[in-house]
């Protein structure tokens, strides 16, 4: 890994990065230069009795889409046990063949050849998608797996607008418009293979993987993989949720500009345009909102746009009155589009939203060695949401309802969906409440952040200052935390209903219940045997007057018998005398904010220490070393 970079836009100075950004940004570029380009050549230009244009679209999507069913598991399987930079200059080299029959099919008009070559480059995105992402966390540090998916999500929108104007343009050239589109696609798959020449070797994860090439028992055995991380396999879902939704938009605006907003193909063109612009800006967002981690706190907050701006597209497009086809010019012209063009622009933006850090976060969690069969698993899934969307919307077309219609009848059902999936993963939530409160309640500072571990277990020791000390500690962290916290709390509340869903350990005095007390570091050590992280408190109640408090002995507890187990201790500054913290011995949530909103509050993360070095009371001191650092 390199050093520190200072935004996601330096990794395309960074040979991690650039070769593999512009080979995969080329790549859907040239997907859509030849499919766009296709399909308009058989709708406008030829005229098939066995391939009418308002089949075109259809056949040639299903013919794209199938390859991901039938190979995904395949090509997982691939990614996992060869080098992916080599894989990546091998597919690459394929997508040349396959550019040069589609070539001699555009220049002698073969229908049947360039529908071959629309399965072979659907053949050729699916053995790219798995080494795509697998290739991601191998090349870049947590710190920088947001960003990078945000450039790889924008490059890919970009990519496809462009490439699908470029396409509309060349073969709308008079007579050798055909011929134009055949050198584009030659042109832009060599240069594919030359940018993949400079992706540097990414080793296998797994040399020893012997290849199922059955390719329904490896579909199967991968959901199954997939579905041992409880927190990857939803994810995984929720992503072909977004698949399922944008698909239902994408699929419709050609209908929608026409039939809708009375426009003209340019029209629909300007739609696509504003979404790709949409999902790009929020992808590009994903890192600074983040501030540089993978925060899946922005997955509830992009669910509830995606769904706003959905259901009030239907307003915005329901009773417009008729006219002629509008230019792009007079369609911009009236007042009540532009309200259309922001419900778009903002309904993909928020899908950018909710898409990268789902990414980002199976990438960091999936177990590397089977990694890019998980993202395989998760290629088949929208492929199967993706063919759902397009039979759900022609039902509910079918059935009388306008495009506006099913446009709301989508936002409703993510508001649904979304609302189920963070009951069952209750993490998304509280990473959402975390995210909400150091950034609307308090300005949160995380000093030393990269000392906080991204893989295997730790205990992680704190002051505890306010009720919140929690919520706090799970925004700063990329990874879930399982905090021993004071049975008593858990009587409070929305905040005992909040730690009940991070499934915190109740704890209390073991003169008072020993009973509890013990089932607490039963249930702690089992966290820890398991590679994750517990958090503990060891002053054993909030601080009365602000001073840190004499650290008790639970922590020793915890390390008995693990000598190779870090212990981090922790500082949280400037929370005493906040609503949520005691003041004068006091009761805590009564009084009003006394600072207001956007208080500063800080996190100082010190040096892991071996077990063999701690000690309550040298643990104490390390803490208050710490907030004598935040102050000086």
């Amino acid at each position: 890994m390199s050093q520190e970079h200072p935004n996601q836009f330096a990794l395309l100075g960074q040979r991690r990065f650039a070769p593999f950004f512009w080979t995969q940004f080329l790549g859907a570029a040239n997907d859509n230069v030849f499919k766009f380009a296709f399909t308009l050549m058989v709708t406008y230009q030829l005229q098939l009795s066995w391939l009418e244009p308002k089949m075109a679209g259809l056949v040639i999507g299903a013919l794209f889409i199938l390859p991901y069913v039938l190979f995904s598991a395949t090509s997982g399987q691939l990614a996992d046990k060869h080098d992916k930079a080599r894989l990546m200059q091998l597919v690459k080299s394929l997508e040349i063949a396959i550019m040069g029959l589609a070539a001699w099919g555009f220049w002698t008009t073969n229908v049947p050849a360039l529908l071959a070559c629309v399965f072979l480059m659907g053949l050729h995105s699916t053995l790219f998608g798995p080494v795509k992402y697998a290739y991601l966390p191998q090349q870049l540090s947590e710190r920088e797996l947001t960003g990078g998916n945000g450039m790889v999500e924008m490059g890919t929108f970009v990519a496809i607008l462009l490439g699908q104007l470029l396409g509309g343009v060349l073969v709308d050239t008079p007579v050798v418009g055909p011929h134009h589109v055949a050198i584009a696609c030659l042109v832009l798959a060599v240069l594919g293979r030359a940018t993949a020449q400079a992706i540097p070797a990414s080793p296998s994860t797994d040399p020893d993987l012997v290849i199922n090439w059955n390719p329904f028992t490896e579909t199967w055995r991968n959901l199954k993989l997939a579905h041992q991380g409880l927190a990857v396999f939803r994810s995984l879902l929720g992503i072909s949720w977004m698949w399922f939704f944008g698909a239902v938009f994408l699929s419709n605006f050609p209908a929608f500009a026409k039939e809708v907003l009375h426009g003209s193909p340019q029209v629909a063109s300007l739609l696509l345009a504003v979404f790709s612009i949409g999902i790009g800006i929020g992808s590009l967002l994903c890192e600074m909102l983040s501030k540089r981690h993978v925060e899946i706190g922005l997955v509830p907050l992009g669910a509830i746009g995606m769904s706003v701006f959905a259901i009030d597209l239907y307003f915005a497009s329901t009773g417009l009155p008729a006219a002629e086809p509008y230019t792009v010019s007079a369609f911009l012209a009236v007042p009540a589009h532009w309200r259309v063009l922001a419900d778009l622009t903002l309904l993909a933006l928020f899908a950018g939203l909710y898409s990268v850090p789902m990414y980002a976060l199976i990438q960091l969690r999936a177990q590397p060695s089977h990694r890019a069969r998980i993202i395989a698993a998760n290629n088949i899934l929208n492929a199967v949401f993706m063919i759902a969307s397009s039979i759900a919307a022609g039902a509910m077309l079918g059935a009388g309802m306008t495009i506006p219609q099913v446009f709301l009848a989508v936002g409703i059902a993510n508001a649904i969906v979304a609302f189920y999936i963070f009951l069952i993963v209750p993490e998304y939530l509280l990473r959402f409440a975390a995210f909400v409160l150091t950034r609307l309640i308090y300005r949160f500072r995380i000093v030393h952040d990269e000392r906080l571990p991204t893989t295997g277990p730790a205990v992680l020791v704190c002051n505890h200052v306010s009720f919140v000390d929690a919520v706090l500690l799970m925004a700063a962290s990329p990874r879930p935390i399982r905090f021993l916290m004071d049975h008593q709390i858990f009587k409070i509340p929305v905040l005992g209903w909040m730690f009940r869903l991070a499934k915190a350990i109740p704890i209390a005095p073991q003169k008072t219940d020993p009973a509890t007390y013990e089932a607490a570091f039963a249930a702690a050590q089992a966290v820890l045997d398991d590679g994750e992280m517990v958090c503990i408190f060891p002053e054993g109640g909030l601080t009365r007057d602000g001073q840190l408090q004499p650290f008790k002995g639970g922590v020793m507890k915890l390390i008995e018998g693990r000598p190779d187990l870090p212990v981090i201790p922790m500082a949280l500054g400037n929370l005493w005398g906040s609503f949520f913290s005691r003041v004068e011995g006091g009761k805590a949530m009564v009084k009003p904010l006394r600072r207001g909103f956007w208080s500063r509050v800080s996190l100082t993360v010190g040096e892991a220490l071996a077990p063999a070095k701690v000690t309550p009371d040298g643990l104490r001191e390390r803490v208050a070393g710490l907030l004598e650092e935040r102050t000086a």
